[in-house]
């Protein structure tokens, strides 16, 4: 007999055209049923959206070494900084979710998407750069900054301990960077549950996908003042915790590393016990009211989304499965392709 969280989880994926997981009894262990109806309707819609526009080992005549040439740079690149990895995918983020993953963000001058405050603390530029450099030597005009940004980002998931997955390739460059358009776009630490659900939709992103492209924190670094709003400051000039729904423990070492007054500058790690590795951890963090954003601990406030994040939590290959698929989403929202945009010479300027 299904219990209670099963049948919520087949519900959810059922709605979200995704595979159901089920469990039997009090079995530790996940028996995965793929619904023939709906993985064929899942997979044909995918399939034709990529046929009419990404294709897998898009670059296989005009530039056969472009994954591998992208893939040892951010490899040597982590090698010397192991940050970048949680770099590389905040800024795929970043790209994707404002004018689609066409290396808007890339684009340098005054007001593009660079210059708007929620963009200034995002890095990797230098290794999307020095990838696009090398490139243009073997390939002139072939590869595109944004499949750059997109395999890159791939790749430091690997690299930092999570899965191996395929990507179709095939994006153009575009031609438009606006600052403007940055913030109705991009998730805010404060966002409410709604706000994010309602973001990610008009990305064609599900429920599911909100919470496992969550899981991105499970690397990467924050700045003080991105959770700034979780404590308050007392008459003494130091800080106290207000949002009762982060552990105690918790809040007083993130009070140590970012008390009142705080150097601008100064970075926490996303995941406070595995930050260079990409793993289930900060699905269990969650669990234990450890999340850093508020709008990562609303995940466990509501019902749906916290059965996944209890899922992700107890099985770290389950969470890496489904990343694939949201991973792939991800980096297919608003491309551009055929005739729309270009490839451009320079990551940071347009041809014209």
């Amino acid at each position: 007999m299904l219990d209670e969280r099963s049948h919520l989880w087949k519900t959810l994926q059922i709605q979200c055209i995704a595979p159901k997981v089920l469990k039997i009894g009090s079995m530790e262990t996940r028996t995965r049923i793929f619904s023939v109806v709906i993985s064929s309707l899942f997979m044909f819609s995918f399939v034709c959206f990529v046929k009419g526009s990404l294709s897998f080992n898009f670059y296989a005549a005009s530039c056969p070494s472009a994954e591998l040439i992208i893939r040892d740079t951010v490899s040597s690149s982590s090698s010397a900084d192991p940050s970048i990895p949680g770099k590389l995918l905040r800024l795929v983020f970043h790209d994707c979710f404002v004018e689609g993953c066409d290396a808007s963000l890339m684009l340098q001058g005054n007001n593009t998407e660079q210059s708007d405050p929620g963009n200034r603390s995002v890095g990797g530029f230098s290794v999307i750069d020095s990838a696009k450099r090398v490139l243009e030597k073997f390939c002139p005009g072939t590869v595109s900054c944004a499949d750059i940004i997109a395999i890159a980002a791939r790749d430091a998931v690997e690299i930092a301990g999570g899965p191996r997955i395929m990507i179709p390739t095939g994006r153009r460059d575009g031609m438009v960077s606006v600052a403007s358009n940055v913030r109705p776009n991009i998730v805010d630490t404060s966002f409410s549950m709604d706000e994010m659900i309602q973001l990610f939709a008009t990305k064609g992103l599900s429920l599911p996908d909100l919470v496992v492209l969550s899981g991105a924190h499970t690397i990467g670094t924050a700045h003080c003042n991105s959770f700034r709003d979780r404590f308050e400051e007392d008459s003494t000039g130091k800080l106290r915790l207000v949002d009762k729904t982060l552990d105690s423990d918790y809040a007083n070492m993130l009070m140590e590393q970012c008390p009142a007054g705080v150097q601008p500058s100064i970075k926490v790690n996303n995941d406070p016990q595995t930050s260079l590795v990409f793993d289930n951890m900060y699905y269990q963090n969650l669990l234990h009211h450890k999340g850093l954003f508020q709008s990562d601990s609303v995940l466990i406030s509501n019902d749906r989304t916290k059965i996944l994040v209890e899922d992700f939590a107890n099985d770290q290959e389950f969470f890496f499965e489904k990343w694939g698929q949201s991973f792939l989403k991800l980096t297919s929202v608003g491309v551009k392709s055929g005739d729309m945009g270009e490839i451009r010479i320079s990551c940071a300027s347009t041809n014209s």
